[in-house]
């Protein structure tokens, strides 16, 4: 089931986002076999739990040893797409870089992910989302006077600039392999990603509407009528009411038409006292007692959930955005497909659990898989 449907995809196992795309991949039907260490990474999360590595199979191969290279370039040959993660020069190193790769393959779709680039100054060195964040100059604008630069967990940089940028070339590439037979090397890396990501950040500034280092513009939580407020039980809510017809909206709820600190949203040089009142406003009622006022309104609020409140709520239940697999409650396939849609994800395997049925699957014989498991080039 699913858009992708017979699209076979190979992955070197890593972390973040990588195993994300592949993630993204599985979801949408295609076949991913994981090529994993035999016995796995030390880890300090459940192989079963680990949401990133589920909707596909895993084969542990020994690439240390040439019959492993030539294992894994049998899959190779085989798949439409390859997503790796590693430094540049590990692939190479290992003998399955692109050129060999393509050579076996022309078709191939050769994914690379990391956060610097495969080339430049920096392409050599460690990094983590928040330092690409740091050098993409996204950090800079996500925080506070108070609390200084804030890292937005790690979703912005691994996962929208990195895993899903991957996944947008890796389509690509397939759709233009589908049209000439020739295949590419797609080379995504976070910090053209994030760049990209703040599209709204720079046109904002660059219409003179953006002050950096002050935390009082339009999205970053300074406009009063964009951020977030603390209600009278500890909890928070969330107000976006950019619009004026949504600003009005939010004032007319609140009994603040008339008043003098809203009745020029567009002067931030108000926003802090507008943001005060507010905060007086919110803290003065429980949570649930706005989320009756204002909640489904055009005012353009929500509830802050926690992680463990997410799933319960009402909109999320009626679309089905969280579903159980294996005992762990994680985020439904998306987006969603009218003709081809996303089967259940299948839960996450275990390093090597589908060395027989896998290889089987991708034309091995059993003689072959049985050789392989004997001489522990497989397991």
């Amino acid at each position: 089931m699913g858009p992708l449907a017979g699209t076979k995809v190979v992955e070197l196992t890593g972390l973040g986002p990588a195993p994300f795309c592949a993630m993204m991949l599985g979801d949408m039907g295609a076949d991913v076999v994981r090529i994993d260490r035999i016995g796995g990474h030390p880890s300090t999360v459940d192989a079963r739990k680990n949401i990133l590595d589920r909707s596909r199979r895993s084969v542990g191969i020994n690439l240390k040893s040439a019959a492993g290279i030539d294992t894994a370039l049998r899959l190779i040959e085989h798949a439409d797409a390859l997503v790796e993660g590693f430094r540049p020069g590990v692939m190479e190193r290992l003998g399955l870089g692109p050129d060999v790769c393509l050579e076996k393959n022309p078709s191939l779709v050769y994914g690379r992910v990391t956060g610097w680039g495969q080339f430049g100054p920096l392409a050599q060195s460690a990094g983590h989302d928040i330092n690409y964040l740091g050098l993409t100059g996204a950090l800079s604008a996500i925080g506070s006077l108070v609390s200084g630069p804030v890292p937005p967990l790690n979703i912005v940089a691994d996962f929208g600039a990195g895993g899903m940028l991957l996944t947008n070339g890796i389509l690509a590439g397939l759709l233009h392999a589908k049209t000439t037979g020739i295949g590419q090397i797609v080379d995504a890396a976070m910090t053209d990603g994030v760049p990209l990501l703040m599209g709204t950040a720079h046109t904002l500034r660059a219409n003179g509407r953006w002050e950096e280092g002050t935390y009082n513009n339009l999205v970053d939580g300074g406009a009063y009528f964009y951020t977030t407020y603390e209600c009278a039980d500890g909890r928070w809510i969330a107000v976006g009411a950019i619009e004026p017809q949504f600003h009005r909206l939010l004032l007319d709820k609140l009994g603040l038409t008339e008043s003098p600190e809203f009745q020029d949203p567009s002067d931030s040089a108000n926003w802090p006292a507008a943001k005060a009142r507010l905060a007086k406003v919110f803290q003065s009622r429980d949570r649930s007692h706005w989320e009756e006022l204002l909640g489904n309104t055009d005012a353009c609020f929500a509830p802050v959930l926690t992680m463990a409140d997410a799933p319960e709520h009402p909109h999320n239940i009626a679309r089905e955005t969280f579903v159980e697999v294996g005992g762990v409650v994680q985020a439904a396939p998306a987006p969603r497909f009218s003709k081809t849609p996303s089967a259940r994800p299948t839960a996450s395997p275990l390093p090597g659990e589908h060395n027989q049925e896998a290889l089987l699957d991708w034309g091995f014989s059993q003689e072959e898989i049985s050789q392989l498991l004997s001489d522990s080039i497989v397991g």
